[in-house]
């Protein structure tokens, strides 16, 4: 007899980390073409620190289960899916719904993991490390020997994005507060601190005619000053506004603020290009090419991993009954990386 039960995180409303709850079920069963994934990793992104706050952009009405993306292994599948999925482990992004000890997908939005690699690091790697190389290598187009700056450093994105750029011959600036700076010098990233005065100076120290890219997830003013540190023929791509997270007001505003700059930056003849990343971009028009694109793109993370361009930043790991004491750690600031939750 089967004795799994379902465990969710529930987000109520807006409330603080200790006002989520844990909810308890029946374990679901897969419908036509879905799949039932047991968990074995799932994080805290930025995401979810905004949807507790209600500040996420596009974020479903209260109640409502987070989780961004998961790792696990294929449980069950329904009438459509490929039997032969069973048992297997699986990456997804999924956006909500995957703080939960079991979760429903649509068979075609799992990405397989390959062997020899563990489910908290391959969690790493999902959200994080597609939007990393979508940016780097489809929006940014980095080749070798540019340089290009990424706030954040050492942040989830941000860590992967340095390596990826690093692994691509790209030189990286990279703000972080100081106690991250010995990591990131050792990882051949030039550190400033974000903390310590005029960051745009400090950057134009080490890049005195401007970089050619620019990865902001910070938004709010300080992206007038990411686009004026590109160099000719340079790319901005902001893919956040972390700045805003704890404001009040519409959520809203601060993205239609940020995409107005974007459009009018573009419209200027100045040899330079902006861009706002989002990484469901696409998928209402075309789900099948938002799929393909994300498989073979995960795919390419993935193999990235094997072969040591990329070594996994796992901040902590705790239960999923903890995920208070989860959101609190990743909200801190202080860690370098991406807290990961298990059953």
């Amino acid at each position: 007899m089967n004795t799994e039960e379902l465990v969710e995180v529930v987000l109520p409303g807006e409330v603080e980390p200790e006002g989520l709850r844990i909810r308890r079920g029946a374990v679901p069963a897969p419908g036509p073409g879905q799949i039932v994934v047991r968990m074995e990793a799932t994080g805290v992104s930025f995401a979810e620190q905004q949807m507790r706050r209600g500040r996420y952009y596009d974020q479903p009405a209260y109640p409502f289960v987070p989780g961004y993306d998961l790792v696990g292994t294929v449980q069950a599948t329904g009438r459509g899916a490929d039997p032969g999925l069973a048992g297997t482990r699986v990456a997804a992004l999924t956006k909500t719904g995957g703080w939960a000890s079991h979760v429903v997908l649509d068979a075609a939005d799992a990405v397989p993991v390959p062997a020899g690699i563990g489910a908290a690091e391959a969690e790493t790697l999902v959200v994080n490390g597609i939007t990393a190389w979508q940016m780097l290598h489809r929006k940014a187009r980095v080749r070798a020997g540019q340089t290009v700056l990424v706030h954040g450093a050492n942040g989830g994105v941000g860590s992967v994005l340095v390596q990826l750029a690093r692994a691509a011959g790209v030189k990286v600036i990279g703000t972080a507060s100081a106690r991250h700076h010995d990591l990131l010098r050792e990882q051949g990233v030039a550190p400033v601190d974000y903390r310590a005065g005029d960051v745009a100076a400090r950057v134009r120290e080490i890049a005195p005619g401007g970089v050619d890219a620019v990865f902001d997830h910070v938004g709010g003013a300080g992206i007038v000053d990411s686009w004026r540190l590109l160099a000719c023929g340079g790319t901005l791509i902001s893919y956040g506004s972390a700045s805003t997270r704890d404001d009040e007001g519409s959520k809203r505003w601060p993205v239609v603020k940020l995409l107005g700059r974007v459009w009018l930056w573009n419209a200027l003849p100045n040899g330079r290009h902006a861009c706002f990343y989002n990484a469901w971009a696409g998928r209402a028009l075309s789900k099948d090419r938002f799929r393909a694109r994300l498989r073979a793109d995960l795919t390419e993370v993935f193999a990235a991993l094997q072969r040591g361009d990329i070594t996994p930043r796992i901040a902590a790991r705790l239960p999923l009954t903890r995920v208070a004491e989860a959101m609190r750690l990743a909200e801190s600031g202080t860690v370098a990386g991406k807290v990961v939750l298990t059953p």
